[in-house]
C-alpha cells in the first residue's frame, strides 16, 4: 500500500495526468459529435456509433503510461526511487497499478460523456444501455484504457526514452497493425490477432450494439475470439509485455 500511495502521489503531483484526461475526454467527445451530430436514417446514431472516438482517447492514455515512466529516467529520479526501494519489481509494478487505475478512470469518464453527448445530440435515436453488448461497449472502454496504459509502461521502461517510446506506440496504434493487412496472402490472418484489433473485438463483439445495421458504428474487428476471451488475450498480452518490461529493468543499470 506504500508504494501504491508514492506512485500516486509522484502521478498525480505532476500536470501530465490532468492535461491527458483532459485531452482525452476532449478529443474522443469532438470526434463522437462530428459523427452522432451528422447522423441521418440513412447512417443512424446508435450505442456503437458514441464511441466512435474512443481510439483518439486510447492514444492519449498511451502518452500518458509511457510519459509516467520516461520523465522519471529524464530527470533521473528512478534512481532515487530504486535506492531507497531496492525491489525493483514491486516498484514497477506498484506504477504499473496506479497508472492503469488511472487511465480506468478516464477512460470512463471519456466514454460516458462521450454516450452523455451524444444522447444531447441525437435524442430521436434508440442510444439507451438496453443490453450487455451496449454497457460493454461503453463501460468497457474503461476496460482497454487501463490494459493499455500497462502496455505504454512496459514500452517505456524498455525504451526510457520519451520520443522514442511515444513515437513507437503512436506508430504501432495508430498505422502498423493497419498496415499489417495489406501483406499478400498472410497479412490478414495475423492482423486477426494483433492486440489493438482484439481490444476491439471486446468492445463491438459482433456489431450487437449498431442497432442492427453494420454501418451504424465503427467497422467490426475480425478477431475469432468472443468478446470475453478477447478480453483475456488483450490483457495477457500486456501482462506479458510488463513481465519482460520488468525483468529487463532489473538486469539494466538504472
Amino acid at each position: 500500500m506504500t508504494l501504491l500511495a508514492v506512485e500516486r502521489i509522484k502521478l498525480l503531483t505532476t500536470r501530465s495526468p490532468w492535461w491527458c484526461a483532459v485531452a482525452s475526454i476532449v478529443l474522443a467527445g469532438s470526434f463522437t459529435a462530428l459523427v452522432v451530430g451528422n447522423a441521418t436514417p440513412e447512417f443512424p446514431a446508435s450505442v456503437a456509433t458514441t464511441q466512435y472516438g474512443y481510439q483518439m482517447g486510447l492514444a492519449v492514455i498511451m502518452v500518458l503510461g509511457a510519459l509516467s515512466v520516461t520523465t522519471e529516467y529524464r530527470f533521473n529520479t528512478i534512481r532515487t526511487t530504486f535506492q531507497a526501494v531496492p525491489n525493483r519489481t514491486a516498484v514497477l509494478a506498484a506504477k504499473a497499478t496506479v497508472v492503469a487505475l488511472l487511465a480506468l478512470i478516464i477512460g470512463e469518464l471519456t466514454a460516458f460523456s462521450s454516450w452523455g453527448l451524444s444522447l444531447l445530440l441525437a435524442p430521436d435515436y434508440d442510444l439507451a444501455l438496453n443490453s450487455t453488448a451496449d454497457i460493454v461497449n461503453v463501460a468497457g472502454v474503461g476496460v482497454v484504457y487501463a490494459i493499455a496504459a500497462v502496455i505504454a509502461v512496459a514500452v517505456g521502461l524498455l525504451v526510457r526514452h520519451s520520443a522514442g517510446a511515444i513515437s513507437l506506440l503512436m506508430i504501432y496504434t495508430l498505422a502498423v497493425e493497419g498496415l499489417v493487412q495489406l501483406i499478400p496472402k498472410v497479412g490478414a490472418d495475423i492482423y486477426e490477432w494483433l492486440p489493438f484489433n482484439v481490444a476491439h473485438k471486446f468492445l463491438t463483439g459482433n456489431g450487437e450494439s449498431n442497432g442492427g445495421l453494420e454501418f451504424a458504428g465503427p467497422p467490426l474487428s475480425t478477431s475469432p475470439l468472443s468478446p470475453g476471451w478477447a478480453l483475456a488475450y488483450f490483457a495477457g498480452f500486456a501482462l506479458v509485455l510488463l513481465i519482460v518490461a520488468i525483468v529487463t529493468t532489473n538486469k539494466r543499470d538504472a
